[in-house]
């Protein structure tokens, strides 16, 4: 195969490579874990998480919790039911802190929005703390905040330099206004927030685990691996073409801009770093069927000849998971436009508050409201919606067997099927045989 003999600035890439968009679905299905070799396992430990995050390169995280946080589902979604010990012993607070650093695989940070992501990204990722140290890619009301008090976040990094691990609820000037009447910011963010998110975005503090979904903050010394804090800080280019590659890995095939979502690079720096890597043989231009941008295509999948001849997967994918999180390639992918809704006023929404895909062989072929209600025990489908052309019984049928799995998984005794959407009365009907 060909590279393309390109400045750095140039991005009239000549495709060596064309993939029909069935292939590039299964390309892209194959690249993030949904074309296993084996049956779902009944026991998992972190081997297999090592494997999807192998595939996947980070998980995002995010705070809405009506099914269940964001960073549980792709695992779920990939695996099949998992105990979430396994994920929470990677990635948060152990049983004893003092363990923390040995037990630990994961760290947190900002890459695609907040993420869990291993150790080894780390160096990757430094001189994104380097800019937020200038007030570049850092909000704007942090920014200001840090400029304007230095004073008090030099306090607040002592305390954590000697009382961490430690919340922003522990923090002695937080404990003494306790009651009082604070300024707050954005979310609701005091400046005691504000402090630690400006230290956690500058890299001077990391995340030691989580209590309650509180961050406990310390020193990266504390947390990470030495030979993660012994690696030599790779230049701004060769970190972003090391993320660039994590992306074209997780992704398989992608455009530009698919690559640049991937870990949040800018335009200017996405595009520099991919025509170096098309340079450099580690990216294959190429065209896929129905796409208009150019395409680029991981080395390690140029053997289209080599790739699963069918996708036999079921899974029920997180609103944040890696497979769909960029709406307009999964609309090229798969067809299928997704929003999330939750922001929308619930008179104006289409589909329900918290969708999720329903993903069969390698299509989208619905899409299902729900909710956790933990009081009740119960797996709520608020609604359900099938794409057009899907034989609906069928549908019905995996998707019902999936929703099944999830409740087990969730420890839910029970489902309930709301009359809403135009594959419910299949669902039902579905659900109606299997209580009979």
């Amino acid at each position: 195969m060909t590279t393309s003999n390109m400045s750095p600035e140039n991005t009239d890439f000549t495709a060596s490579v064309s993939l029909s968009n069935k292939e590039a679905r299964r390309l892209a299905l194959t690249a993030q874990g949904f074309a296993p070799t084996e049956p779902r396992r009944k026991r998992h430990d972190k081997r297999h998480l090592e494997a999807v995050i192998g595939k996947v390169g980070l998980l995002q995280i995010d705070s809405v919790n009506v099914l269940a946080r964001a960073h549980y589902l792709p695992l779920f979604s990939r695996l099949g039911p998992y105990s979430t010990d396994v994920l929470d012993k990677a990635a948060f607070a152990p049983e004893k802190l003092s363990a923390a650093k040995k037990s630990k695989q994961l760290f947190e940070y900002w890459a695609h929005e907040a993420s869990l992501l291993p150790f080894e990204v780390q160096p990757l990722l430094r001189w994104r703390m380097e800019r937020a140290q200038e007030g570049q890619g850092v909000w704007k009301h942090i920014a200001q905040f840090a400029r304007k008090n230095p004073d008090m976040i030099a306090s607040v990094l002592a305390q954590v330099k000697e009382r961490g691990p430690i919340k922003v609820s522990d923090l002695e000037e937080k404990k003494a206004q306790a009651g009082k009447k604070r300024e707050t910011a954005w979310w609701g963010w005091d400046e005691y927030k504000r402090i630690m998110e400006w230290l956690f975005w500058t890299g001077q503090v990391t995340a030691a685990g989580r209590q309650n979904f509180e961050r406990l903050y310390d020193v990266p010394e504390r947390v990470l691996p030495d030979s993660v804090i012994a690696t030599p800080t790779p230049s701004e280019a060769e970190a972003q073409r090391g993320l660039l590659r994590i992306a074209a890995q997780s992704l398989g095939i992608a455009s530009e801009p698919d690559l640049r979502d991937y870990f949040r690079l800018s335009a200017v720096d996405s595009k520099r770093r991919v025509a170096e890597l098309v340079e450099a043989g580690e990216l294959i231009p190429a065209k896929v069927e129905g796409w208009e941008q150019p395409a680029f295509l991981h080395p390690s999948f140029s053997e289209l000849d080599a790739l699963p001849k069918r996708i036999n997967s079921r899974a029920l994918l997180s609103p944040f998971d890696s497979l769909v999180w960029d709406r307009p390639r999964t609309e090229r992918l798969f067809g299928f436009r997704y929003r999330l809704e939750i922001y929308t006023p619930e008179a104006k929404r289409q589909h329900g508050y918290y969708v999720l895909p329903f993903l069969l062989g390698d299509k989208l072929v619905a899409r299902v409201d729900l909710k956790a209600d933990r009081k009740s025990s119960c797996l709520k489908v608020q609604a359900s919606h099938a794409e057009p052309r899907v034989k609906k019984g069928a549908v019905a049928k995996a998707l019902y067997q999936e929703l099944r799995s999830m409740a087990d998984w969730l420890n839910l005794e029970g489902m309930e099927i709301r009359d809403r959407g135009d594959l419910a009365r299949a669902l039902l009907d579905v659900a109606g045989a299997a209580a009979s």
